[in-house]
């Protein structure tokens, strides 16, 4: 038995054959399982041994509707009459035993587990020497890999599924361009759904929080609505501004300037406004961003601050991490 293993050994992992090695390895062992097992003393192992053992029931039906009717494209119909009945020739056992399972008949079972044993055993060297050497030797690579899909659907007796065959190739898709629609790990409890994406009010605030920079966002009516609230901000902010007019949360030196702003942002002439200075040691930028609906409707401003001392010292390249 296992005649053909170091052939086997050099199929890629997850090639049919290869999972059809696995498995017989597997069945090999439940059968020495049961061999070894005494029925009075330890039934429930026996039972449960017995109970792995009929999974082969996948390996059965893999073969007939997948391997066998490839096999006949190839003009070989042998497996698809001769193993077939000797497929069912194992199930009648395996119904048989179950039976004399439910009963926990255990001198029927001594009598007739042996008929199952050696017929499995028969079957795997006539699939190590025959089936399989003949299947490799018909079926081309093409063929081969349309297996995984039709395998998948009726199963396999392992604990864990092999890998799809050929295995698919890792390949970088940009964000810009992945539009795979995935099964969400997370609970949309209390998240509302935004552009892209769901955050709940919590999530929400802690990205804004967190944001290196300083925004403030101003309504259509020019009322102050938000700001966040960061731990260095620019410039201080307190609660007291929230449904405050804009033009009283600036300096009267530029106010003038911000009511320029909002008048273009409002007649669409513009749409965005910076300005940058120095400020306490500090480079400051500070942009104006017209906040418009899907209509073009203006629905507001969004005023953005940010030191960017440290940014304009940048030179050349950073490309690897250096936290050594």
């Amino acid at each position: 038995m296992n005649s053909l293993l170091p052939i086997v050994d050099k199929l890629p992992k997850g090639h049919p054959i290869n999972v059809y090695y696995q498995e017989s390895a597997l069945i090999q062992e439940l059968l020495l399982e049961l061999y070894d097992v005494n029925l009075v003393t330890e039934y429930q192992k026996y039972y449960n041994i017995f109970n792995q053992l009929t999974t082969i029931e996948t390996r059965f039906l893999r073969k007939e509707n997948q391997l066998f009717p490839y096999l006949e494209k190839h003009g070989w119909n042998g497996p698809s009459q001769g193993m077939w009945s000797f497929h069912d020739n194992l199930r009648d056992q395996i119904r048989l035993l179950h039976k004399h399972n439910t009963d926990k008949n255990t001198s029927k079972i001594i009598e007739n587990l042996p008929y199952l044993i050696e017929g499995i055993k028969r079957l795997l060297v006539i699939e190590d020497t025959r089936l399989f050497p003949n299947a490799l030797d018909l079926l081309t690579e093409h063929e081969w890999k349309e297996f995984y899909e039709g395998d998948a659907e009726i199963g396999w007796m392992l604990n864990e599924h092999p890998k799809p065959y050929p295995e698919a190739e890792v390949k970088y898709i940009h964000p810009s361009e992945d539009t795979t629609e995935r099964e969400l790990s997370f609970s949309l409890e209390n998240t509302s759904h935004y552009d892209e994406g769901y955050m709940t009010p919590n999530q929400v605030n802690l990205l804004l929080k967190h944001l290196p920079i300083d925004i403030t966002y101003v309504d259509e009516n020019d009322k102050v609505i938000f700001y966040n609230r960061g731990d260095e901000r620019v410039f201080p902010r307190s609660k007291g501004i929230i449904g405050r007019e804009v033009k009283f949360c600036h300096p009267p030196k530029s106010v003038d300037m911000v009511l320029r702003i909002l008048e273009e942002f409002k007649a669409g002439t513009k749409n965005t406004a910076e300005f940058w200075f120095n400020y306490r040691g500090q480079v400051i930028h500070i942009r104006y961003f017209a906040i418009r609906d899907e209509h073009k409707t203006y629905k507001g401003v969004i005023e953005m601050s940010q030191d960017i001392t440290d940014i304009q010292k940048l030179q050349g390249e950073k490309r690897l991490l250096d936290w050594n």
